[in-house]
């Protein structure tokens, strides 16, 4: 339960307020805050963080409570009757107004079991409506929901150019008692108890380890990536995909990573240098359509497009992404998955894979996107994505030929993939 008092309800109804405008990500919105009220110590950030973050994770839920569109004064009310289940004489003192016993007693009064499947699983209503066109039944809804409530863990990638992960567990335990697991499914992968500072260890700042999602990393199994092989990463971004695609690659051949940002390139920079690899070109891009990938058409072995997306699939740690997306930015963003994927595809090679994944679970994003270009580009056929994952020694629970991770499933982000090959 939240400690709050009259400092922490304040700061938290104050930086919520900014939020609520969806004018900017809610992390920069909270670090901003942060900086401007130095006086607020450790414990009083952690509490905030935590009370106004749970908010967001609840919003649709609190706002049907509520009646309809709520400020942040009420929300916060709200979260502490519906979510944290409070009573009025523990929200005494001069920090919980007279003002909102109203709205106490109204929230005590609702039962979310009547609510529709959209505010019970807190998903706007526009994507449960994408993902019922999608084949998805009220259960798997509120499951999928459920999952997206929860906290995302913190996972780490091991270079396997530099150390083995038993290795890598080790440093981190004794050199900072970083308590690891190994991921469940990624042979590179450790789940990190807690959220410690990665990037304060010489395992991290020597290129041994990598923050990176286990749904992320095995994406890169997906592409069969090999020594000696020409591999392009469509869609770059800051690079942790092609990290692993080098890794994968033993740093031989050629892997090209790129990207229309040259801000994300930049970043990308010192990623690479940490991490040991000599076969990575990464090139800025005006378009999907630059003159560089005209160079490459039919000559790549495999191509990852991790294409532009909603990010849907990250809302346990993006929880403001369910309120900064709506149906015209998926309808801007389909068109460009289809253009994007389009272009990737004429870089492969006859017998060549083409990968196209996103970190989403919208259907519109997703198994559309790919139906359209197969029924397009009868040279391409898709493969079994559970199948591949078998023979790289991978068992994970999946239906149908597509991968597609759910936190509630696969304790992961939700990811998307389809792999298909030319004839």
């Amino acid at each position: 339960m939240i400690a709050l008092n009259n400092t922490r309800y304040h700061a938290a109804i104050s930086v919520l307020s900014e939020m609520l405008v969806f004018a900017a990500p809610s992390d920069a919105t909270m670090s901003r805050f942060f900086r401007s009220n130095p006086n607020l110590g450790g414990q009083d950030r952690h509490m905030i963080a935590e009370c106004v973050y749970g908010i967001l994770r609840n919003k649709i839920r609190l706002e049907w409570v509520l009646g309809g569109p709520a400020n942040a004064r009420s929300l916060l009310t709200a979260y502490l009757v519906v979510v944290e289940r409070r009573n009025l004489r523990e929200c005494g003192g001069d920090w919980f107004p007279d003002t909102e016993k109203d709205n106490f007693a109204l929230c005590k009064s609702k039962k979310l079991a009547e609510a529709p499947v959209y505010v019970r699983a807190d998903l706007p209503e526009w994507v449960v409506n994408d993902l019922i066109a999608g084949g998805m039944n009220d259960a798997d809804i509120l499951a999928l929901g459920a999952g997206l409530q929860g906290a995302a863990a913190l996972d780490l990638r091991v270079n396997s150019l530099k150390a083995k992960r038993e290795q890598v567990a080790a440093e981190l335990l004794d050199v900072g008692g970083v308590e690891t697991t190994p991921t469940p499914y990624s042979p590179w992968g450790l789940r990190v108890t807690g959220k410690p500072a990665i990037n304060k260890y010489r395992a991290f700042t020597e290129g041994r380890v990598e923050v990176q999602d286990e749904g992320s990393q095995l994406l890169g199994l997906l592409t069969g990536a090999k020594r000696g092989q020409m591999v392009v990463d469509f869609c770059a971004g800051a690079g942790g995909k092609t990290l692993l695609l080098g890794a994968m690659m033993h740093s031989s051949g050629r892997l090209y990573a790129f990207d229309v940002s040259e801000k994300r390139l930049n970043n990308f920079k010192p990623r690479l240098a940490r991490s040991g690899l000599s076969n990575v070109s990464a090139q800025l891009i005006s378009s999907e359509n630059d003159q560089k990938i005209k160079r490459l058409v039919g000559k790549i072995d495999s191509v990852l497009v991790d294409a532009p997306c909603s990010g849907m699939g990250t809302v346990r740690r993006n929880p403001d992404l369910k309120f900064r997306q709506n149906p015209a930015s998926v309808l801007e963003l389909n068109a460009m998955q289809t253009s994007i994927l389009a272009s990737a595809s004429r870089l492969v090679k006859s017998a060549g894979r083409l990968v196209y994944a996103t970190c989403s679970f919208l259907p519109s994003e997703n198994e559309a996107i790919v139906e359209a270009f197969l029924a397009a580009n009868p040279d391409f056929k898709l493969l079994d994505a559970p199948e591949l994952l078998k023979a790289e020694q991978v068992e994970i629970a999946l239906t149908g030929p597509y991968f597609k991770l759910s936190p509630h499933l696969h304790q992961a982000d939700a990811f998307f993939a389809a792999v298909m090959q030319r004839d």
